[in-house]
Formats: structure tokens, C-alpha cells, sequence
């Protein structure tokens, strides 16, 4: 995958949009979820994802 950077920047730029959302739900909705501090972001982890699917 020669465009690794531009999906990178794509996946970033859904996780900023998504993630506060996907937070708020789960406080609003009272789910409780482990909070565990990462090295790695989310957009990280899912451009990995991507990249080897």
C-alpha cells in the first residue's frame, strides 16, 4: 500500500469525528468501558487494520 499516509490521514480525521460521539453514547447510556491509556492511538491501530486486511 504505497498510499499508507493518506489512509492514515483519512482514519484520523473519522476518529476525531467519531470517537467524542461514540463517548458520549456510552456515558449517556450508562455502558461502562475500561479506559486503559494506549501508546498506540486508535487511528494507529486501525490504519494497521487496513493495511494488512
Amino acid at each position: 500500500m504505497n498510499n499508507l499516509d493518506a489512509v492514515f490521514g483519512d482514519v484520523d480525521d473519522f476518529c476525531q469525528t467519531f470517537l467524542p460521539a461514540w463517548e458520549g453514547y456510552l456515558i449517556s447510556s450508562g455502558i461502562k468501558q475500561r479506559n486503559k491509556p494506549s501508546r498506540l492511538s486508535v487511528s494507529g491501530v486501525i490504519t494497521i487494520v487496513i493495511a494488512f486486511h
